[in-house]
């Protein structure tokens, strides 16, 4: 458990996943992703997480993914299995990768229509009742209750919460209502946000980014870990914009532009699949192209 609390305080980095030229994954470009992300010594990699477009996914091929990141991370990094859908599917996929070897369960926030908070709640204690290793949970709400956060914090099998809400109130109130606890509250929304989750008392931050320049998600960590929050502005602004393409068109875009960042620095991984965009536009491509040669020219002459 607490080799799983320490990676959380790191990089959570989510993988994309590539496809083939007909569509199906491609498990050689997604082991040679994985290969590099733990050599860039990436502390925890969420596989299948939403960056891998986890809900465009069949069952068996986030069973492929995320026995192809464990095998490729070769324990260089952490690998945290990401499950979701329905809670019986979310614990079969749990039982699978905990036999492959994963060292965590990442549990998606369950995105139900008609579901109530707490009982999202009860989906992930559930689930880390019957999990055999630690499971952190992905919440993407603010809708749960100061209680629900406690219980989650509490339960022995929790590592730590992903916050996804951008309700900063509400972090800091139950970080101060569960400084009894030992599950770590991690920054949820990446690299732009996680200055100020540092400084509500959050440490770590998941990141798409990670995927195209983990050595500058890595400076980021550092200075936020230093608790120079100048330095890490700095490093942030130069990627602010990438950031902003992800939030197009409702999210929609999120993994599109990781993707395309990383064709245009030679790793062809396809195109993303449907409900997502599919592709950006030329204007959109334009914008990246600068954000990416601005990126790879200041590593040059770092």
């Amino acid at each position: 458990m607490e080799k799983i609390r320490r990676a959380l305080t790191g990089i959570s980095g989510v993988p994309v996943t590539p496809y083939k030229a007909d569509g199906s994954v491609d498990i050689v470009k997604l082991s040679s992703l994985i290969t590099r992300l733990a050599d860039a010594r990436v502390h925890n990699l969420m596989a299948a997480g939403n960056t891998g477009e986890f809900f465009t996914l069949t069952m068996d091929e986030v069973r492929s993914v995320h026995a192809a990141t464990i095998k490729a991370a070769a324990g260089q990094s952490l690998v945290s299995a990401a499950v979701g859908r329905s809670l019986t599917e979310a614990k079969a996929l749990a039982r699978d990768a905990i036999a492959e070897g994963a060292d965590a369960i990442m549990g998606h926030h369950p995105m139900d229509p008609f579901a109530g908070p707490s009982y999202q709640a009860r989906y992930f204690l559930e689930l880390a009742d019957a999990s055999t290793i630690p499971v952190i949970a992905y919440v993407r709400s603010d809708t749960f209750s100061i209680a629900d956060f406690r219980k989650l914090a509490l339960h022995p099998n929790i590592a730590g919460i992903k916050f996804a809400s951008g309700n900063l109130m509400l972090l800091a109130e139950v970080i101060r209502a569960t400084a009894d606890a030992p599950a770590i509250w991690v920054c949820g929304l990446a690299e732009g946000w996680a200055p100020a989750f540092y400084a509500m008392g959050a440490r770590g931050f998941t990141s798409g980014l990670v995927n195209v320049f983990p050595e500058r998600s890595h400076a980021i960590h550092q200075a936020l870990e230093k608790g120079d929050y100048a330095a890490a502005r700095a490093l942030i602004d130069d990627i602010a914009g990438f950031e902003a393409l992800r939030t197009k068109y409702l999210n929609g875009a999120n993994v599109t532009v990781v993707k395309e960042a990383l064709g245009m620095l030679g790793t062809d991984v396809g195109p993303v699949r449907v409900p997502g965009v599919e592709s950006l536009t030329e204007a959109e491509r334009a914008d990246l192209r600068v954000i990416i040669d601005n990126v790879v020219e200041k590593g040059r002459t770092a």
